[in-house]
């Protein structure tokens, strides 16, 4: 059959799985190995994610699995999202979701206000998500989302009645650059953001890496972009969505390319402000 969780498209047969490595076909349908696995499990800041302008100053528990639908050659967490060990399932281990909301919920006295589905790519293990922050809710926490914002709308509308926070990466503004560098598609990450403001809190993130994605054209078209997004109404308010600019580093198969300039991050943020009231810089 034919999943129809990004954009990829993938054909799955019986035992093989797609682009990101967990989703597969069984008793017809399309199906997620890596349901209730987990590779990290920490509390962390909610500044961490990064969230700024969400329940600043609580901390949230951060869990990760495996897979991912795109392939960032620059990836921090690639020894989880698609290596071969990661892939095997042999670095995880099977947390049902009532039991991650019981820990959770133990951690309520240290500051923590929920789950954060984050390090890998949640969106291509979504029923996990969603089975979860079900009972996430139903325990009067709250959810929140790390995701490089690659599914369907139909994917993002099952989970959109749980998830009260995201942090959705733009990874560019530029469909070509997307395409040759993540492998991944900006058409669908718009319509994903588009969609997301109307309904939960939303911030942004943006990594600049050096010769692909640092110009202030860019820039300029992508804070100029988001600042025209509407939520439900159809009320601008795409001005006070907050952009995340962050420094990049060599790492995984890009560590011939030197650390972004930090001044580069700055001026960059600095033409993001002309359209956007909050605006960061990470990692300088």
């Amino acid at each position: 059959m034919r999943c129809g969780v990004c954009f990829r498209h993938c054909d799955l047969e019986e035992g093989k799985t797609g682009v990101c490595g967990v989703r597969t076909f069984r008793d017809g349908r399309s199906v997620s190995l890596s349901y209730g696995r987990i590779t990290g499990l920490a509390l962390d800041p909610i500044e961490k994610k990064p969230l700024h302008r969400f329940h600043p100053g609580s901390m949230i528990l951060s869990a990760g699995s495996y897979g991912c639908n795109l392939r960032c050659p620059f990836c921090q967490n690639f020894e989880i999202s698609w290596s071969e060990e990661a892939l095997s399932g042999n670095f995880s281990r099977i947390v049902p979701p009532e039991e991650l909301v019981i820990a959770a919920e133990k951690l309520r006295a240290r500051g923590n206000i929920g789950v954060a589905y984050t390090y890998n790519e949640p969106l291509v293990g979504y029923e996990y998500v969603r089975d979860t922050a079900k009972l996430v809710h139903e325990a009067g926490m709250l959810n929140v989302m790390v995701t490089n914002g690659t599914a369907s709308l139909e994917v993002l509308d099952e989970l959109l009645p749980y998830i009260d926070a995201m942090n959705i990466d733009l990874k560019s503004f530029d469909a070509r650059c997307y395409r040759r560098l993540m492998g991944g598609d900006l058409a669908m990450v718009r319509d994903f953001i588009s969609r997301a403001v109307t309904v939960c809190h939303v911030e942004l993130t943006t990594l600049i890496i050096p010769g692909e994605n640092d110009s202030e054209t860019e820039m300029e078209e992508l804070s100029a972009w988001v600042s025209g997004l509407r939520d439900a109404s159809g009320q601008v308010i795409g001005k006070s969505i907050p952009l995340h600019v962050t420094r990049f580093f060599p790492r995984f198969r890009m560590i011939d390319r030197k650390a972004t300039e930090v001044a580069a991050v700055y001026r960059l943020a600095e033409v993001a402000r002309k359209n956007l009231d909050y605006v960061y810089t990470g990692n300088c």
